[in-house]
């Protein structure tokens, strides 16, 4: 998939606007900012929750690839570590059910842009979907993008932006996780 110069230019421009913005609810911000600029494809949905699905299907010694879908419908590609007993770090969080919430730039040191937040992992802290390529650009979270390869996870940043617009979409609260192995 490529992606025109004014479209990158514009989601620049969003992450900018989303770390400026303090004192404002972030959520309502970037719902007017997509309405504003004819981001959303449809209006502000009264859905009771967002339900991310991952199933993970392609396992190697470097990494676990898997798809995500949002309500049902698939959404994107994820990329993960190898399964290593759930160890901190290097390996990849266990299948099971999740909680999961928007985290804002603000509230991280290292990711300057919105990004989502796995709840209640055992033995884990700070689980989050978050933009990257490879097994190399993860410590134990959830990469995704927009066609993979063997290792590998493409249009990372665009991904992001997507899954985080539909999240908003769709109410930006009382998100589910459940993760499959195949």
């Amino acid at each position: 998939m490529v992606v025109s110069q004014k479209a990158k230019r514009w989601q620049e421009k969003l992450v900018l606007l989303i770390l400026k913005v303090i004192g404002r609810n972030v959520k309502e911000f970037i719902l007017k900012t997509l309405q504003k600029d004819k981001m959303l494809t449809s209006k502000h949905t009264e859905v009771k929750g967002v339900n991310l699905l991952i199933i993970r299907d392609t396992f190697t010694e470097k990494s676990t690839i898997g798809k995500l879908f949002i309500n049902g419908e698939k959404f994107c590609d994820t990329l993960e570590l190898p399964y290593i007993n759930n160890e901190r770090s290097i390996s990849c969080i266990p299948a099971g059910r999740y909680k999961v919430r928007l985290r804002t730039a603000r509230e991280s040191a290292t990711r300057d842009y919105l990004h989502l937040l796995v709840q209640d992992v055992p033995d884990r802290d700070y689980v989050l979907f978050h933009r990257g390529n490879s097994a190399k650009d993860t410590r134990g979270c959830i990469l995704v993008g927009n066609g993979r390869k063997q290792d590998i996870v493409e249009n990372s940043r665009l991904a992001m932006d997507l899954i985080i617009k539909e999240i908003l979409n769709l109410g930006g609260e009382n998100i589910n996780l459940i993760i499959k192995n195949k």
